[in-house]
């Protein structure tokens, strides 16, 4: 494994950054939203489900919020979260040192080394950290917010490491940032404060969700499976909090 696909610990330096933006970032983000980790006499419960030690942390993709509410709610259930974030965040003057100083990890689409990402996440999962990413890869494009089918990034890593998949539904972080008139959404936001509501589902052993031992390298097909079986306890997650069904439980085909 090369320099290229090594995973940089945070350190102290980092833990306390994070610490500090935490409060920062999320001072800022109650003046425009509502954050809402579950019930309040379930978070202790809600903490149960991100257990101690390598964990992947999977959600749905709404909106360019979605990434520093996740890291909040996480936060606020005792875990710091690395993200995988694409490659820009960490071209970006200030912000890309901060992220590396954060531990989250670039994710270069489109190019020979992306399969580089996984490696670093896996390395951080080893680590003991709480590792973040998006199944979809991409903010939905489905019309009604409803996730996209995922892609088998997360259930390949589960596979590597041997640990455990949390689904973490949110939903209304569209409605915080959403893709179009940013600027004048914010201002509005300072009045309305729309909610986010969040809800974290029971961990996900996948060689068990599987059937397979460790000993065992599993089919493309079976992994495919295993990617929708997730994704589907996700979207069950999101329908509990939206109080719908989903139309499609295993995740919308991807529109161009």
């Amino acid at each position: 494994m090369g320099a290229s696909s090594r995973w940089g610990h945070p350190g102290k330096l980092g833990a306390v950054l994070y610490a500090l933006l935490a409060a920062a970032v999320g001072g800022m983000t109650a003046l425009f939203s509502r954050l809402q980790v579950e019930k309040q006499r379930g978070r202790s419960a809600a903490a149960r489900r991100l257990p101690t030690g390598g964990v992947i942390v999977i959600s749905n993709h709404t909106s360019y919020a979605d990434g520093v509410l996740l890291a909040l709610a996480c936060r606020r259930l005792g875990r710091s979260l690395r993200l995988l974030a694409t490659s820009g965040v960490f071209r970006a003057p200030v912000i890309g040192w901060v992220a590396r100083r954060l531990g989250f990890i670039a994710v270069r689409r489109g190019d020979p080394t992306a399969a580089h990402s996984l490696d670093e996440a896996a390395q951080a999962i080893r680590a003991g950290e709480a590792v973040g990413l998006y199944p979809e890869g991409r903010i939905t494009r489905d019309p009604r917010m409803w996730p996209e089918r995922a892609k088998t990034g997360a259930v390949r890593l589960a596979l590597q490491t041997g640990a455990p998949i949390v689904p973490v539904a949110m939903v209304g972080a569209h409605r915080v940032v959403g893709r179009r008139r940013i600027a004048l959404r914010a201002l509005v936001n300072l009045v309305l404060r729309p909610k986010v509501e969040v809800k974290v589902g029971e961990p996900i052993d996948v060689r068990v969700l599987m059937n397979v031992g460790p000993g065992t390298e599993p089919t493309q097909a079976e992994v495919r499976l295993a990617a929708d079986q997730v994704m589907g306890r996700l979207i069950g997650l999101v329908g509990e909090l939206r109080g719908e069904l989903a139309p499609a439980p295993l995740g919308a085909e991807l529109i161009s």
